[in-house]
């Protein structure tokens, strides 16, 4: 990369780092908003749970930034948020690396030495594991998502960033995170939820509920991974808490060999308060706390 190309990712860096410290001093109406937002949300969660004699602190919100930019990431972080889900890996490796040189850290690393430009890719980087960026005055540690759909030729890529990955739905899949995982020498194992398929739809991604518990003792023997439970998205039409009951009993049936697998993501902005009521402990939501995604991502 030329020197006048990485001085200007630097400068961008500056102004990204800037912005947030001016935002929290200066009553920022994009903080604001989110914050307005994120209440919201968690009162939602917080009646469903009421309802369902469930406890909130049981369920992780999973804050989904896909076409955002990174200073909303950062204004969420402010805002406690520690949970980012993305779908698409390019965006989500620059967005975390941009992150990261705003002034969120790896932990045991340090910003101000030489940082990496924005569009260099972090080949030289530490190893990743889960919530490696440090939790510090300005927020908590993060923890990054992959909840979209994963081709195998991207696995060496996202090990670098995910934290946790959604959305493992064949065998080939996780033999390619596997490998992936090795070759970057990650210092924790990823953990990976099974998606099940809860309407037969290729299209929508999955493995049919029939073929799940050859995946989980797979990906259980996976060196490398680590096996966390089940992952669905509503079929599109389906009444929610039918589809979401349909997942929970396949998560009681994933646990009858694999005890330790107790994670069931389901539950985004539109159907959360059924995924509560159906036992997820893992929430994806995007436009109800950032708003409509910008049209030109």
């Amino acid at each position: 990369m030329t020197g006048p190309a990485r001085q200007g990712a630097r400068t961008r860096d500056r102004h990204i780092r800037d912005q947030h410290i001016q935002d929290q001093r200066s009553g920022d109406p994009r903080t604001e908003e989110l914050s307005a937002n994120l209440r919201t949300v968690h009162e939602r969660i917080e009646a469903a749970c009421d309802a369902g004699g469930r406890d909130p602190a049981a369920i992780t919100l999973v804050v989904v930034t896909k076409t955002f930019p990174a200073a909303d990431v950062l204004r969420l972080r402010s805002l406690g948020v520690a949970d980012i889900g993305e779908n698409r890996d390019q965006e989500a490796a620059a967005k975390r690396a941009e992150v990261q040189r705003a002034g969120v850290c790896r932990a045991g690393s340090h910003p101000a030495v030489d940082p990496p430009a924005i569009d260099q890719p972090l080949l030289g980087a530490p190893p990743v594991g889960r919530g490696q960026e440090a939790e510090s005055q300005d927020g908590p540690a993060l923890r990054w998502h992959a909840i979209g759909h994963i081709q195998r030729n991207k696995a060496k890529s996202v090990v670098r960033w995910a934290d946790v990955v959604h959305t493992v739905d064949s065998i080939r899949l996780a033999d390619a995170l596997t490998k992936a995982v090795a070759a970057a020498a990650r210092a924790d194992p990823l953990r990976c939820l099974i998606q099940v398929s809860l309407d037969g739809d290729p299209a929508r991604g999955g493995i049919p509920a029939g073929q799940m518990l050859q995946l989980a003792d797979h990906l259980a023997d996976c060196p490398g991974l680590q096996l966390g439970g089940v992952m669905a998205v509503a079929p599109r039409g389906a009444d929610p808490d039918r589809a979401f009951a349909a997942l929970a009993r396949q998560s009681a049936r994933l646990q009858e060999s694999h005890r330790a697998a107790t994670d069931i993501s389901a539950g985004m902005s539109g159907d959360l308060d059924a995924a509560v009521r159906h036992g997820s402990t893992c929430l994806r939501v995007g436009g109800a706390i950032l708003g409509n995604r910008p049209l030109n991502p």
